[in-house]
């Protein structure tokens, strides 16, 4: 299973833009971002860097690679699910989102069960949660509308589960999905709508990219 492995810090300051990639270390003095701000490399901190025009290519490029690194997808897995996108009906860039969304790891991470995608997708990979009481360790896997998603029954007794419902009860919870803090479990209740998705991915700008 291919997975970046590096810096992470430095993927939010090529965005220019924290994308809390490391969950609670992000709002610390800790967070590489509040003490580098600028682009990584020899030129980042260059004025000549940071006031260059920025072509459209340059723009609808870098909408792709902060969607990619917001979910933690790669560039092969993030094209097919755009092929995947385009051949359903309706906007092509809002059901290419919702289609992220539904993805195992990003659903954990959203019932407030990991501090982030990273981690939710380190626990997936595990094999600490089911869907529909049937153990899954993928975590590219997608979950369907009805789908209950829930920690496995042995993993409970791990000290992490323990203290687990009291961490997530203080995590919003979005409005697609239902969750059940004493049973560790929650579901998908329908798709998410654009505006429950995070504003700043700009999916247009993605379609644009691909559609060269």
């Amino acid at each position: 299973m291919a997975k970046y492995s590096g810096p992470v810090c430095k993927l939010c300051r090529r965005e220019g833009e924290k994308l809390f990639l490391k969950g609670a270390r992000c709002f610390s003095p800790k967070c590489a971002f509040e003490r580098r701000g600028y682009a990584p490399g020899v030129h980042g901190k260059s004025a000549q860097f940071r006031n260059r025009r920025e072509s459209d290519y340059n723009r609808q490029l870098r909408a792709k690679q902060k969607a990619r690194r917001v979910y933690g997808v790669l560039e092969r897995q993030f094209h097919r699910y755009y092929v995947l996108a385009l051949k359903k009906r309706g906007l092509t860039g809002l059901t290419l989102l919702q289609t992220l969304e539904s993805r195992l790891d990003n659903v954990v991470f959203r019932m407030g069960y990991a501090e982030s995608r990273a981690e939710a997708r380190l626990l997936v990979t595990h094999g600490h949660f089911t869907i529909n009481s049937r153990r899954i360790d993928v975590p590219s896997a997608i979950v369907e509308v009805g789908d209950v998603v829930a920690v496995r029954e042995g993993s409970r007794r791990r000290n992490y589960f323990k203290a687990l419902a009291d961490v997530a009860e203080t995590r919003t919870l979005p409005g697609w999905m239902s969750r059940d803090l004493r049973n560790l479990a929650g579901s998908v209740l329908r798709l998410p709508e654009r505006s429950e998705i995070d504003a700043n991915l700009n999916e247009q700008l993605i379609v644009e990219y691909y559609s060269r």
